[in-house]
């Protein structure tokens, strides 16, 4: 799948209980070389700081997520916010607008952060994209789409649950780089649940016309007269290095908004937002504060789906 434009896309937060799902796409010119180069095992002293995002980062440490995040958007940003505006696809106006205005602090106040990549890893970030780019893969552009908690409940209460919403961020972030690119592009995102046939939940792209390359369970394939080629791949964080450098960024963005969320509610602790016990008594913790604060409890806490 060789092209001269290609774009990894994946997801975080897909199964998180607290916090919003973040989708991040990696947008790169590739030249032949660079193709041969993202289809084998990785040189060393790049695969050192590319690779699966839940080998390399943490919710205790995301200071390399952070450190790319820096590297792609110019390590010149002075704060973290300042980097997430860079990222974001919606930027703060659109995101901020279902919010009501006694809440909005909880989600999208940068007040109180701090990076916490070291300058070395960031410039070893910096140093390896030029490696990229001088192998003949040259990282142009990224972006992250943010589902907050809010939207994810008004998806679902529309009948489009976090799959099919996932599904969309990532069709509007390849038809964003589509138009940054401004010449066709081969996509590979990550398998978006249990997935096959994928044109029936399309939104953006919705009756778009198209070919089915392939449709099973572990590769969809799309092919978009005027777009390019989309592929759904299983496991495509663990393989392929443009999704595992957006899975990377797309951790340390929903780590930054979910410590947000923390930090409205101070003492209460440090979830990960997800499934676990430090985030059920987090929850336990923050319910009368909520209560006092007049927290919808559809901007807090995701709503489960009947069938999951």
């Amino acid at each position: 799948m060789s092209a001269a434009f290609r774009i990894g896309v994946d997801e975080n937060g897909l199964g998180a209980r607290l916090g919003p799902m973040v989708v991040t796409a990696v947008l790169a010119q590739v030249d032949a070389s660079g193709a041969r180069l993202l289809g084998r095992r990785l040189p060393k002293r790049i695969a050192d700081l590319i690779g699966d995002s839940k080998q390399r980062v943490s919710h205790d440490d995301v200071a390399l997520g952070e450190a790319w995040a820096r590297a792609l958007v110019g390590a010149e940003a002075p704060s973290p916010d300042a980097v997430f505006s860079r990222l974001s696809l919606e930027g703060g106006q659109l995101l901020q607008a279902p919010c009501p205005g006694h809440v909005r602090d909880q989600c999208w106040t940068g007040r109180g952060e701090s990076f916490s990549a070291e300058p070395e890893l960031v410039a070893e970030a910096v140093r390896v994209r030029a490696d990229l780019k001088q192998r003949g893969v040259d990282v142009q552009s990224v972006k992250s789409s943010v589902i907050c908690t809010e939207r994810l409940n008004a998806a679902l209460a529309a009948g489009r649950n976090r799959f099919v919403a996932d599904l969309h961020a990532m069709e509007a972030l390849v038809l964003s780089h589509r138009t940054r690119a401004g010449a066709d592009v081969v996509a590979i995102c990550g398998k978006v649940g249990g997935m096959a046939d994928y044109p029936r939940f399309f939104g953006p792209l919705g009756g778009r016309l198209h070919v089915v390359l392939d449709q099973r369970r572990e590769h969809s394939a799309y092919r978009f007269p005027g777009l390019g080629e989309l592929h759904f791949v299983r496991d495509a964080d663990a393989s392929d290095p443009l999704v595992m450098l957006a899975s990377l960024v797309g951790k340390w963005v929903r780590e930054l908004l979910m410590a947000r969320v923390a930090r409205w509610y101070a003492g209460a602790g440090t979830p990960s937002g997800y499934h676990d016990p430090v985030t059920a008594r987090f929850v336990e913790a923050t319910a009368l504060v909520r209560k006092k604060r007049r927290v919808p409890d559809t901007c807090f806490e995701r709503v489960r789906a009947k069938d999951e």
